[in-house]
């Protein structure tokens, strides 16, 4: 027996509908720069697990927390700024998911807010990288 609440994965609903948005591919200057992963070409989205948000009781809606990082290239580019504007834009996309047009058989999201901080953590080697955390409201 599945567990309905297992199948609602927000990262899956959320990755999906960010790679269709056109604000997000417009942001990013062009497609196939969104996924789970970070890769080129830069700038580059990547939609993952958060560390956060609040699992309720496990029984109907939950609100999984979802991390996006926004990723410039190596060299540096684009800017802190500009990649700022791309994360907050890529984000704003996010909020208007509750209001699409539900599809049969995907989980229904309600709800897309911002889980706290928005965070300037460039990698090691100096590549730049913002992350903000969404709460995504959803169930089966």
């Amino acid at each position: 027996m599945t567990n309905p609440l297992a199948d609602a994965d927000p990262v899956s609903v959320l990755l999906a509908w960010l790679q269709k948005h056109p604000r997000v591919t417009e942001a990013l200057g062009g497609t196939g720069r969104v996924s789970g992963i970070s890769e080129a070409p830069w700038p580059h989205l990547r939609v993952s697990h958060g560390p956060g948000g609040d699992m309720r009781t496990l029984t109907w809606a939950m609100e999984p927390e979802v991390t996006l990082e926004a990723y410039g290239d190596p060299g540096g580019w684009p800017g802190q700024a500009e990649l700022r504007k791309i994360v907050l834009d890529c984000a704003g996309a996010a909020t208007e998911l509750p209001g699409a047009p539900h599809l049969p058989g995907q989980p229904v999201v309600s709800g897309v807010r911002p889980s706290g901080t928005l965070l300037w953590s460039p990698l090691v080697d100096g590549q730049p990288r913002w992350l903000l955390g969404l709460l995504v409201t959803l169930h089966p």
